[in-house]
């Protein structure tokens, strides 16, 4: 009978073994274009080895003219570095968890006389 649901009864061995057998989502799965990517790939493995050989050519080549250069002023190792330090303002506080000098506006909690601010407790 046309269009009616075949039974295991009317199944021969190879199509009930399908149908029950569970699949395997995680084994890697063959498509068409599968061969013809395998055929490639030994050309594309090539192809990539001497881009890669040119591009490291250049790359020391490029650091080696780097290196050559020197820029004017760029040498500050007899230079000393001044830096005036203000001492804390009446309206300034520092953050016990992140040490950063805040706004007092940005106060959020106080505990044990310690303060912290608004992004450490937020």
């Amino acid at each position: 009978m046309l269009g009616a649901p075949q039974t295991n009864d009317s199944l021969n061995q190879a199509e009930c073994e399908a149908a029950i057998m569970a699949t395997d989502y995680d084994a890697p799965r063959q498509h068409a274009g599968d061969d013809e990517k395998a055929e490639a790939l030994p050309e594309l493995k090539a192809q990539r080895n001497t881009n890669t050989n040119a591009s490291n050519l250049i790359d020391e080549d490029e650091s080696a003219l780097a290196d050559s250069y020197e820029l004017p002023g760029a040498d500050l190792s007899g230079e000393e570095l001044s830096v005036m330090v203000l001492p804390a303002q009446a309206n300034e506080f520092t953050c016990a968890s992140c040490f950063l000098v805040r706004h007092r506006s940005q106060i959020a909690l106080e505990r044990d006389g310690q303060l912290y601010c608004a992004d450490c407790e937020g």
